[in-house]
This record gives C-alpha cells, structure tokens and sequence, in this order.
C-alpha cells in the first residue's frame, strides 16, 4: 500500500480524527487505486483515463458500490460508515442528490479509517471488491 509519509502509529489516535478527515484521506486513497486500477489494465490516453476514473469516483457511483459491499462489511466497518455519513458536513454536492452525497462521504471514511489503521490487507480487498461490482 501506499507509504510515501507516516500514518498515524495507532487506531486510538486515528479515533480522535473527525469521520471527515478520514473521508478526505479516503477520497485520496480511493482516487488513487482507481487511477493505477485503469492504468494497468487499460491503453487509454489520459482524457479516457479521466472519463472512466469518474464513473468510479463520482458520489452516486461510490454511493452505489457501498450498498453492493455493505454486506461484506464488518460490524465495525458499518459503523465506521455510518459515522462518517452521518457527520454534519456544511458542502453542498453540486452534481449529486445529498443522499448519494452523505453515502459518498461513508465510504470514504471507512477507505481513510482502513488506510490510516494500517489495515491494508482489508483494504486491499474491499477497493477490489470496489472494482469486481461495479
């Protein structure tokens, strides 16, 4: 997994993060794999690579994949998911309903929570999971 800087050395300093700071890490980490995803699996040129990255990272679309994983998450996931749907967050979406927006924010969150727990294993498998259901 990804290791140019430090992550935080516990779970229980990673607890004390807002769920929105774990979603802004998520969206990062999450960015990031599909980017590489598309790039090594793809010959497409730039452009095309950004046109296929969003139909992955669009709130609706990651909105859509958390329902479909939902079930293969554990009961700490789920609440780490809810948390961070669930934080009061002042942004309006501007291209998505702010249902997709809040779940969009959830999944974000529990891809942050795992990356900065140094739980690459499960992430590993969920952001594959991410690509296999959609």
């Amino acid at each position: 997994m990804l290791e140019l800087v430090d992550r935080p050395k516990n779970e229980a300093e990673v607890n004390t993060m807002s769920p929105l700071t774990w979603a802004y890490i998520g969206d990062s980490v999450y960015e990031l794999f599909i980017r590489m995803s598309l790039v090594n699996t793809t010959k497409y040129k730039p452009h095309k690579l950004h046109i296929e990255a969003i139909k992955y990272v669009k709130a609706r679309a990651q909105a859509e994949i958390l329902k479909k994983i939902e079930k293969e998450l554990t009961e700490k996931e789920k609440e780490i998911v809810k948390r961070g749907r669930n934080t009061e967050n002042h942004h309006l979406p501007k291209n998505a309903t702010v249902q997709d927006y809040m779940y969009s924010t959830g999944f974000e969150a529990l891809i942050g929570y795992l990356y900065l727990t140094k739980q690459d294993e499960r992430l590993e498998y969920i952001l594959n999971k991410c690509i296999e259901v959609k």
